[in-house]
């Protein structure tokens, strides 16, 4: 059956453009390829001019997916090459020397599990900032980190964006990490595909509830968007209207949203902290 539909996933757009095109395997101003790095398949999508944004609905960038079958959470044999991945991925799209400054924005509403994934993430984020201030011989190794919980709008009142952009206009970040829950289309991708772009992101586009949008240009620094598909729009699979408007997610969400957000969490901090390790990690965050 062909699908059609909304995605967040820049290489589920490409697919989606692709799908039924004989002899056709690359899209005009769009350039893709597919590796495996340390065990684990990447896809990298790189969107290269207006024409491309034009056809994916994306901005000009590259996006990394992150593609893990498996079951990854803490303790399995893979979580280990999966987190120093993320964070080479990351680590592509961030400025990283020693006097940088980095702020964490944790999106999205933590009491709606699907949701969650930005706070969880921040559950396992080491922040260093009053740290370094305090401590600076003893975390001289450490980046400069900072962490907000933006929350959503129905909850606290403020668009995510006016937070982040007053801390960054307070702190001077030389780049914000933003983590939030993504949609897809396709069923193998969700809660296993993670996607890694430095072109910001639109908190809630993926279930049609746009917020201000997290980019350079409304920042001011350079974003990077971590993010996992946790939804899917029902009605992409049935013609049945009352499936309209509906959004499904695997009935062990709870698990999966919480393996992803340690996964990202050990991510950011091997990315930004690269003397570091897994075990390391472990004692830090406990």
């Amino acid at each position: 059956m062909a699908i059609y539909g909304r995605t967040d996933l820049a290489v589920e757009a490409k697919n989606l453009h692709l799908q039924g095109r004989r002899n056709i395997t690359q899209l005009e101003g769009v350039a893709a390829k597919d590796e495996i790095i340390d065990g684990i398949e990447v896809s990298t999508v790189e969107i290269l001019n207006s024409k491309g944004a034009e056809i994916l609905g994306k901005p000009v960038g590259k996006y990394y997916t992150m593609q893990i079958d498996d079951r990854f959470e803490r303790g399995t044999d893979i979580f280990s090459s999966a987190a120093q991945t993320l964070g080479q991925l990351i680590r592509n799209c961030i400025p990283l020397n020693n006097s940088s400054v980095y702020l964490i924005a944790a999106l999205g509403n933590p009491d709606i599990t699907p949701d969650a994934l930005g706070s969880i993430a921040a559950s396992n984020i080491i922040v260093t900032q009053h740290l370094k201030k305090k401590m600076p011989a003893e975390f001289k190794a450490f980046s400069t980190t900072m962490l907000c919980r933006t929350g959503v709008l129905g909850t606290t009142g403020i668009e995510s964006a006016a937070q982040i952009k007053s801390l960054c206009e307070r702190f001077k970040p030389d780049c914000v990490i933003a983590v939030d829950a993504l949609a897809g289309v396709e069923l193998n991708r969700l809660c296993h595909s993670f996607q890694i772009s430095a072109s910001g992101i639109s908190p809630g586009s993926g279930v049609g509830n746009n917020r201000q949008e997290l980019s350079a240009e409304t920042l001011g620094v350079p974003v990077i968007a971590v993010g996992v598909p946790t939804v899917i729009d029902a009605s992409l699979y049935s013609d049945a209207p009352q499936l309209k408007g509906m959004f499904v997610t695997p009935r062990d969400i709870d698990s999966a949203v919480r393996s992803a957000g340690k996964l990202i969490g050990y991510g950011i901090n091997l990315a930004l902290h690269p003397a570091l390790n897994i075990n390391d990690i472990d004692m830090l965050v406990g």
